[in-house]
């Protein structure tokens, strides 16, 4: 006996269900929602997602059974409607739509006017007196059929209709009357034959059949999958399907469709926002082919249009939807995306859902909720993703520097961007990999382009609007976006844009500002963001929250003030290599690596130590008070080395030696395997000088903060490389030798303690050993990552995405931590190593330390802190009160 299928909105059962989401998807569930808080929504059913799975194991063929129940709703849905499907006198017609149980916007397929041949096509026209409104209703659907269920390229149809228009001398669609569109549905037809070879279908259940068929495939599509992949959604999940009566926007001019979201998707403003088209269908708006009108009187004046609002146009059928704004937003308590049709002046709603939303709007509808008692702080602080916080940390366009301004269109997604043009997704994604940044310029995104909107830095259309397929992906994905640029002419062919007078080939640089919809020539300058109240209110509610600490990964003074101004509470990791790499210090580093002396060594380890020192003493300022871990030299020495012919001879020079000797050296100090050869605690272990000068320096610059009152940071000196507890007890015995020395000297005492990073799998497994000599372990998950998989992650990049694919990974591990293998070392390490000291700190500072998901499982664990970049800090801050309600 097979559990039940498929559900007609108004279903009793419907009730009974649990996690109704995902068994009817995200689209069915709230129409049956809408239904039963008394909305008008056209009749319909679902077909679960169920099925979906059965239709991919019975060879991507619906069974007789199901058939079955479809053909019983399809009779329910007739007699709601007094229509009959296929019916020569008054035909039902009927939308076929997907739904996954989480919004993928426009990665799936639709059909619309399903239910109309050569027949029925008449006895509409005779039903509504409009013979207009039939054949284009009859030349939509043989363009979605076609183009869905056939695989015939859209752009084939808009090609007949444009050339089409040109010949009449007209500009518009709505211009093209009756016999136009016989005309252009003959030419449909032809061009079906001819890229098919078949018939366009007249039996209207064969057409169903196949529009089902279709949605369930698209499922798969590789637009649906890089969507999945980029937001990971399982593959697993399927979608359904909603077969609806069709409502029409497009019988004349007291009808039109419309897009709205109960609140600014970019600017989280509590305000309607929304876009209508009179005598149009939903797809007009979605798809951008007519650049729509607004919504609110409101918006068309600060807009500066002409054409009048829904709110002036249709004042009785706004009032209503405002109405029903109101009640929907009430009801979800989110900001909700609502799509309606108006046919004949009576309003009918055909969707809603929780609005895709920019980060900064995200974070202003949250803390708008929470005062006007819609949800709790705990709500309000679950409903941001962390991962697109950093957006809002990034540069906006400098306002003093003068622009050339070439072009604007709508501001569809804010932030401002600089690349170079590109004309196609591919084109975008190869730059991409070749570390270039580009701007996607296309008429209108598809949602084919998807791969290429990841991959750029910013786009711009000349087509849509802002509730089009570029504007939403891009809001999701925290990319500025200009859309509805009408100012600009794109050739494809010979790839390149006009504007006004301006022509801008593939390859030169433009910059977009999404806030303000401005296009202009070149890069322009950006300025730092200016954090809003509203940031600091979820940030401060956050801290209230979590119990997890967060510090950043710093070691100049710029990057050490950016991360206290984002809430970093001390550093947990100071890479003190990075400060060798000045240009009035590597001609030292070099001396001392290629002395052949250690008295030679020591002269050199001199003229570094005030450089050293001076860093400490900066960053021990800013950080006032609280913890800075100092990694010891960590890399091989070879990285500061000479490689030019230049480099060599000045260091020949400097230590009196022939260019010859000093390449001698170099090549004596060559690895095959510098990343497992001598680095870390093995340096310290060969060249204490080394880790004796670097201690010294540390040491020193707390005495100098001391003596000058300025209120320090707790020094933590971090031993790198670490595999077994003798290595760690030979160094932590140099730097309590060195310090004792300096206190004597200085007669201060100074507070410190010695920990080790735990990168070896060797050093997880021996932590009870390790932790005798340990006050702390930081687990440096970048190489312990690289030395738990045997992968390199200079080197990953050629096959990691194949491993992704073939679900080997589910995500990159360099990017979320590999719970099952790295994460069980972690988990052996904190267990061993508190098992034997009670007191051991325990933190992480690898990328992981950003990573939301990883944040998750550090707080699962119990560690006392993560680590990560300074822009990362608010990120891991929410991330960290998330996982921390989630518990």
């Amino acid at each position: 006996m097979m559990n039940k299928v498929v559900f007609s909105f108004d279903d009793t059962k419907i009730k009974k269900l649990k996690n109704k989401r995902n068994i009817l998807g995200g689209k069915g569930t709230n129409l049956a929602e809408m239904g039963k808080l008394g909305l008008p929504v056209p009749p319909g059913f679902i077909i679960s997602t169920e099925v979906c799975e059965i239709f991919y194991k019975n060879k991507k063929k619906l069974p007789s059974k199901i058939i079955k129940d479809i053909e019983k709703e399809l009779k329910n849905i007739e007699k709601k409607s007094s229509k009959i499907f296929g019916d020569l006198k008054n035909p039902l017609l009927i939308s076929v739509r997907s739904g996954a149980r989480i919004s993928m916007p426009g990665m799936m397929d639709t059909i619309l006017n399903l239910g109309l041949n050569d027949k029925t096509v008449e006895a509409l026209s005779k039903k509504t007196s409009n013979g207009r409104f039939a054949k284009d209703s009859y030349r939509r659907f043989i363009q979605m059929y076609s183009n869905v269920v056939l695989g015939i390229g859209s752009h084939l149809f808009e090609e007949l209709i444009e050339n089409y228009k040109l010949t009449k001398g007209v500009l518009s669609d709505t211009e093209l009357d009756e016999s136009d569109w016989d005309g252009l549905i003959k030419n449909f037809k032809e061009l079906i034959v001819r890229e098919r070879k078949i018939n366009f279908p007249q039996d209207v259940k064969e057409q169903l059949y196949g529009a089902i068929s279709a949605v369930f495939l698209s499922w798969n599509s590789q637009r649906a999958k890089t969507y999945r992949k980029l937001n990971q959604i399982p593959d697993h999940w399927g979608t359904a399907v909603n077969v609806q009566t069709m409502v029409f926007g497009n019988m004349g001019e007291d009808c039109s469709t419309g897009v709205a979201f109960t609140r600014n998707p970019s600017t989280g403003e509590k305000a309607f926002f929304g876009e209508y088209l009179i005598n149009a269908q939903g797809e007009d708006v979605v798809a951008g082919t007519r650049t729509p009108q607004h919504i609110t009187k409101k918006a068309k004046n600060e807009s500066g249009s002409k054409v009048l609002s829904m709110e002036e146009a249709m004042p009785k059928v706004y009032r209503q939807l405002k109405l029903i704004f109101v009640k929907l937003e009430k009801h979800y308590r989110d900001m909700q995306d609502i799509e309606f049709t108006v046919e004949n002046n009576k309003l009918w709603m055909l969707q809603t859902r929780s609005g895709k939303r920019t980060a900064k709007a995200a974070i202003k509808i949250a803390v708008d909720m929470v005062k006007e008692k819609l949800i709790s702080k705990k709500e309000a602080i679950l409903r941001i993703d962390p991962n697109t916080l950093e957006t809002l940390l990034h540069p906006t366009l400098d306002e003093k520097v003068d622009k050339k301004i070439i072009a604007s269109g709508l501001p569809a997604s804010p932030g401002a961007a600089s690349g170079k043009v590109v004309f196609s997704a591919e084109e975008a994604e190869k730059l991409n990999g070749m570390m270039e940044d580009t701007i996607l310029v296309r008429v209108e995104t598809s949602p084919e382009d998807i791969h290429g909107m990841h991959a750029a830095k910013g786009i711009l259309t000349s087509r849509g609007g802002m509730t089009s397929h570029a504007a939403v992906v891009a809001r999701g994905m925290g990319r500025p976006c200009v859309s509805g640029s009408g100012d600009i002419n794109i050739d494809y062919e010979t790839k390149q844009f006009k504007a006004g007078n301006e022509i801008v080939k593939e390859g030169e640089i433009i910059t977009i500002d999404g806030g303000s919809g401005k296009v202009m020539l070149g890069t322009v300058p950006t300025v730092k963001p200016e954090i809003s109240g509203y940031f600091s209110t979820i940030m401060k509610w956050a801290d209230q929250f979590r119990k997890l600490k967060v510090r950043t990964n710093a070691e100049t003074a710029k990057d050490t003030k950016i991360a206290r101004e984002f809430g970093a509470e001390g550093i947990g990791l100071c890479r003190t290599e990075h400060m060798f790499f000045d240009e009035e210090r590597i001609l030292s580093v070099r001396q001392m690596i290629l002395s052949k002396s250690i008295s030679d060594r020591n002269i050199a380890l001199e003229k570094l130590m005030p450089h050293q020192k001076n860093d400490f003493k900066e960053i021990f300022k800013t950080m006032h008070g609280l913890p800075v871990t100092v990694r010891l030299l960590d890399p091989p020495l070879h990285e500061f080395l000479p490689k030019s012919e230049k480099d060599v001879e000045e260091v020949a020079r400097s230590l009196n030696l022939g260019a010859k000797e000093i390449r001698d050296r170099i090549a004596e100090l060559h690895e095959q395997n510098p990343m497992l050869g001598h680095r870390g605690c093995r340096l310290g272990i060969s060249f204490p000088e080394i880790y004796e000068m670097q201690c010294r320096a540390i040491f020193e610059a707390l005495v100098e903060c001391k003596k000058e009152k300025s209120k320090s940071a707790i020094a933590e000196i971090m031993i790198p490389l670490v595999s077994t507890d003798l290595e760690l007890k030979i160094l932590r015995d140099l730097v309590n030798r060195v310090a004792k020395d300096v206190q004597i000297k200085n007669k201060l005492k100074i507070e410190y303690i010695v920990g080790t990073m735990i990168e070896l799998p060797r050093a997880a497994l021996q932590a009870k050993a390790i932790s005798k000599y340990a006050d702390f372990f930081s687990f440096g998950t970048n190489d312990l990552t690289q030395t738990t998989l045997g992968i390199s992650r200079d080197d990953s990049g050629k096959f990691l995405n194949d491993y992704v694919d073939h679900k080997i990974f589910n995500k990159d591990p360099f990017v979320s931590i590999d719970e099952d293998g790295v994460g069980e070392l972690v988990e052996i390490a904190s267990n061993r190593g508190r098992k034997q000291n009670k007191k051991l700190k325990l933190g992480i500072c690898g990328e992981h330390g950003g990573d939301p998901k990883s944040i998750e499982f550090c707080s699962k664990l119990g560690l006392n802190y993560v680590s990560c970049s300074p822009f990362r800090v608010p990120v891991a801050r929410l991330a960290a009160a998330q996982a921390q309600l989630r518990r």
